[in-house]
């Protein structure tokens, strides 16, 4: 695989003859939504078919996988423009295998809202190792229902593992202190809870449990321990993964409401797996900066390695880009805006992508109708490819994708050449 950063007077037909690959294949395996319109700056995937299979009359790709001896999920990784479906035609060519060979095995999760459009979800499955449904709630004892179903067989049926995601949203749709507050001091409460959990995830096929409470309490740190502990040894009869997705750390007594009550010291003796969420340092409340700098992505992932296992730990990566209004207020709120939706940005606006070497994120300026500046950050090709090349260097059982509802084509690109996603089914 290589990552192509477009210059002035690039087309995609230049490029096709610069790296030897058909054109149509360069843009199934990038989906632009207009090849036409290239940004300075935009990065292009380019992979090299090493071998293809012409399709006849009565394949399909199971038998077109029984052939090669691969997988159904595989051509489907590899072949983009199917959208997810065996929809083959006689003479299309399909790609079975790339010339590149991944760094290794990841377990690759993600999150994903009830709403997400069925089309990219099924698009996407290939790419996934487990799905994870955001978010059911609870209420004292009781877990509030969540319309998962959907999502729950979609993934049973692509082979993905559901995974359970409990959280402390409130019904503001934010996280609660109090509300976890109240029920980690009530073991009552934490025992018919974890009861109604495992009834669901056993009458729903659910794989796994992720629990992710926010702003715990400092005083509430050894009770959530604790309840990830009681929680965690109802799932060992059936040899199912609790994993808890974590405050991006970088210290032990670290201040500040969003880690005080987070001990990774007594999670990692709680859970089998632990998601760290290193993303958000660009906020929508921020200055405008990269959401997910590699240099403070690291320093988190050497903190946490001082108490779990390589093999314990997902880094998180964010599906997502946001645009802030210059000059800076702490008023101001930033717009929230996908990785696609950035690079067409630029276009409209005319703007060149720069890259930060040391965030490792692409960024850029624009000016709007009313004469307003602004700065976007946002991902790309590259900056996910150094993301899963910092899980890779240390040994980093997976990745969580943070979230799924807004399509990233060339994101999945870069993760399919780069890992040999495993299957948690």
């Amino acid at each position: 695989m290589d990552i192509h950063v477009v210059q002035p007077g690039d087309t995609m037909y230049q490029l096709s003859q610069q790296y030897g690959v058909p054109m149509e294949r360069l843009l199934q395996d990038n989906q632009l939504p207009d090849p036409s319109q290239l940004v300075v700056g935009q990065t292009i995937v380019v992979q090299y078919p090493e071998l293809t299979h012409t399709v006849k009359a009565g394949d399909s790709l199971y038998s077109i996988a029984q052939m090669h001896n691969t997988t159904v999920s595989q051509l489907l990784r590899n072949n983009p423009a199917l959208q997810g479906r065996d929809l083959l035609y006689p003479g299309q060519v399909i790609v079975v295998a790339y010339a590149s060979r991944p760094r290794g095995a990841l377990t690759v999760n993600a999150y994903a809202y009830p709403s997400i459009e069925r089309s990219l979800l099924r698009a996407t499955l290939p790419y996934l190792s487990q799905l994870t449904p955001f978010t059911y709630r609870f209420d004292e004892e009781d877990l509030i229902p969540l319309q998962d179903e959907s999502l729950v067989n979609a993934a049973l049926q692509s082979r993905v593992a559901p995974i359970l995601h409990l959280s402390n949203l409130d019904k503001q749709e934010r996280f609660s202190a109090e509300l976890a507050h109240e029920l980690l001091e009530d073991e009552d409460d934490q025992r018919e809870l974890i009861e109604t959990i495992l009834r669901t995830v056993d009458r729903k096929g659910y794989q796994g449990v992720d629990v992710d409470f926010e702003y715990v309490r400092a005083e509430d740190a050894e009770r959530y321990a604790a309840f990830l502990a009681r929680l965690r040894q109802g799932l060992v009869p059936w040899g199912l993964p609790l994993i808890a997705a974590l405050a991006p750390k970088t210290s032990a007594d670290q201040p500040g409401r969003l880690y005080e009550g987070i001990d990774y010291h007594l999670i990692a003796q709680s859970v089998d797996f632990a998601l760290l969420m290193t993303y958000e340092w660009g906020n929508l409340t921020s200055p405008p900066m990269a959401v997910a700098p590699l240099p403070q992505v690291q320093r988190v992932v050497e903190y946490a390695l001082t108490e779990f296992y390589p093999n314990q730990l997902y880094l998180g990566i964010p599906n997502y880009g946001y645009n802030w209004t210059l000059p800076f207020q702490e008023t101001s709120r930033a717009q929230s805006l996908n990785n696609v939706e950035a690079v067409r940005l630029a276009w409209n606006r005319r703007a060149a992508i720069r890259y930060d070497e040391q965030a490792q994120s692409p960024w850029f300026r624009y000016v709007d109708d009313r004469g307003g500046e602004h700065e976007v950050w946002f991902e790309d090709a590259r900056s996910i490819q150094a993301k899963l090349n910092l899980a890779f260097d240390y040994g980093l059982y997976g990745v969580g994708i943070w979230n799924l509802n807004r399509p990233f084509p060339q994101g999945w690109a870069v993760v399919n050449a780069m890992a040999d996603i495993r299957s948690e089914m």
